[in-house]
């Protein structure tokens, strides 16, 4: 399975779309990048499929774009006007070569959802590897109206419980791919260190 940060060049707030390619060509996540479509393009003419793994405006900004491009299935927890397949806790999706089962991660977001296959974990904005709050372990932000702390420190539980020990590699919804033995860490150390922080019920960026 190959995935393609197509949003990497970005010079917009985004979050990062990922390219899955494979038996099942899928896109997890849009972005808000002007082009995102064309650099889906770039390396495929089929889209498959399109993955939310929740509705933040920088995670849906370039759908329509997409949706009009190449007339994917849209797959999400929540309700969408483009949403053709409602994602549950528990269900299973094919994208690229994998398996991935779908895991509801609220907290950051009432629909946020987490995918995981035995080698592979899209995260979204659940738990990032590097961010500018921490460099190797960090979660999503729970300081506007309809987010909650309590409910992160439950999905990340969650998350680290029904992750598989085989998990190689996680791609976040911000900062960098992080691929096990970097640090020495595994997923499960990074999962650890964001709840550990999590739990400090601190603000997550100071208020200046």
């Amino acid at each position: 399975m190959e995935v393609i940060p197509v949003t990497a060049d970005a010079e917009v707030f985004t979050c990062n779309a990922y390219l899955v390619l494979g038996d099942r060509t899928v896109l997890v996540d849009a972005g808000t990048m002007a082009g995102v479509e064309t650099a889906v393009a770039e390396h495929t003419d089929d889209l498959d499929a399109v993955v939310l793994t929740h509705q933040h405006a920088d995670h849906i900004g370039e759908l329509d774009a997409v949706v009009e491009r190449f007339e994917p299935d849209v797959y999400a927890f929540g309700d969408h006007p483009l949403r053709t397949h409602e994602l549950e806790d528990g269900d299973e999706i094919v994208m690229g070569d994998e398996t991935f089962e779908v895991i509801y991660t609220p907290g950051h977001a009432d629909d946020h959802v987490s995918l995981v296959s035995g080698r592979s974990l899209f995260s979204g904005d659940v738990v990032v590897y590097n961010d500018n709050a921490f460099d190797d372990g960090s979660f999503g932000k729970t300081d506007l109206p309809g987010q909650s702390r309590e409910r992160v420190i439950s999905s990340l539980r969650t998350l680290r419980d029904r992750l598989p020990t085989t998990v190689e590699t996680m791609y976040a919804g911000h900062g960098d791919v992080f691929k096990r033995g970097t640090g020495g860490d595994t997923i499960h150390d990074v999962i650890e260190r964001a709840l550990e922080r999590a739990e400090r019920r601190e603000p997550k960026y100071p208020v200046t």
